[in-house]
């Protein structure tokens, strides 16, 4: 009988990943919620989303397990119901790593068999135990050769454990997704992601296509920190986007990351206020990032600031007196998605749902899209 059961076991592992289907990656309307946000869960909209992504669980450094900081496991705790009770079609996912994990911890784990497996079962628990539809994994991001090997072993062998845990509980399949690069290239000298694996194994990767500039790493010039094309600089989401095609990414597994948020700059001078002018670096009081909400509460009162939608990179800024903010507006949000749609892409998400301002650009976002 053991050997029997083991037998069934290995056909489990070899004939899953071919005949168990993933959940659908299209149309995918995604937003990610953070408690450091400061907007509480029930204020979501979800019936906005098709998606939504709950930010961040941790790895244990020292045992390579998933795990939810004490503080954070109320409110993850209660996630998915408080979602639900507006949109009761609406899938949660639980993200884990983000730009403040432990990069060596998941570069580790990743290649180490016997971590990615405590890996696998700690974060294959939290998400039915918690009412996760799936999973999402943040690692910002694998820096050489190795850790892009290990990036794609490991998500081949995420997606057969979720395909053996789903025949053991009987319930459908978590959904895997990643949060990635804006290109599928990273680091100098360039090291490419794993897209054959990508495809074969995630539902689809979410595209951190956006902070290209920014004062903390463009402190003596401005620039649009999300252009969507941009025919004076080497960097824009349509080559990124592009470039995960080209290497083999099918165009339907690829969702645009959106960014609700902006970047504030102090000009040197006020008189030069355009795309690329001479910059101090950071705006101080205002921090650096801005909400698209901060954004709009700063137009609103500082009496003579000037707002400009540049067409051709598809960006948005506006300055008054040396206060200079780049961000994504309506215009921008409603050409991004339109480029998505256009491209044939899985669909959108944002970073992050608690930054739109009375839900506008997910409004325009999902009108553009075409969903309801």
């Amino acid at each position: 009988m053991a050997h029997q059961s083991s037998l069934l076991l290995l056909l489990i592992t070899i004939f899953l990943p071919l005949h168990l289907p993933f959940s659908a990656a299209a149309n995918v309307r995604g937003g990610y919620w953070f408690p450091g946000g400061g907007f509480p869960i029930s204020a979501i909209e979800s019936t906005l989303f098709t998606h939504l992504f709950c930010a961040f669980a941790d790895l244990d450094p020292s045992t390579y397990g998933v795990t939810i900081s004490p503080e954070n496991q109320p409110q993850f705790w209660n996630f998915t119901p408080t979602v639900a009770k507006r949109n009761p079609l609406v899938k949660t996912l639980l993200s884990i790593g983000g730009a403040g994990a432990n990069s060596s911890a998941l570069a580790y784990m990743a290649g180490n068999p016997t971590a990615r497996q405590v890996f696998f079962n700690s974060s294959m628990g939290l998400a039915r135990s918690y009412g996760f539809d799936g999973l999402d994994l943040d690692w910002e991001f694998p820096r050489s050769g190795k850790e892009m090997a290990d990036f794609g072993t490991l998500v081949d062998e995420w997606r057969v454990a979720v395909n053996v845990e789903a025949v053991r509980s009987g319930k459908p399949p978590l959904i895997l997704s990643a949060a990635v690069y804006y290109s599928p290239f990273y680091s100098s000298p360039l090291v490419a992601y794993p897209t054959q694996s990508i495809s074969n194994s995630l539902d689809w990767i979410n595209v951190m296509a956006y902070d290209f500039y920014a004062p903390g790493w463009s402190p003596n010039i401005t620039g649009p920190p999300a252009a969507l094309h941009n025919p004076d600089q080497p960097i824009n989401v349509d080559i990124g986007i592009t470039t995960w095609i080209q290497q083999g990414l099918p165009a339907e597994k690829v969702v645009l990351g959106l960014p609700f948020y902006g970047y504030a700059w102090s000009l040197v001078d006020s008189n030069q206020t355009g795309l690329y002018v001479p910059a101090n670096g950071t705006n101080q009081p205002w921090g650096g990032a801005m909400t698209y909400n901060q954004i709009n509460q700063f137009i609103a009162q500082q009496n003579g600031t000037n707002n400009v939608f540049n067409a051709t990179v598809v960006s948005q800024y506006c300055y008054n007196g040396t206060t200079w903010i780049g961000y994504d507006g309506l215009g921008s949000i409603f050409g991004k998605v339109l480029y998505a749609k256009t491209k044939g892409l899985g669909g959108y998400f944002a970073w992050h749902v608690g930054a739109d301002d009375d839900w506008s650009l997910s409004t325009t976002a999902l009108q553009t899209w075409g969903g309801a």
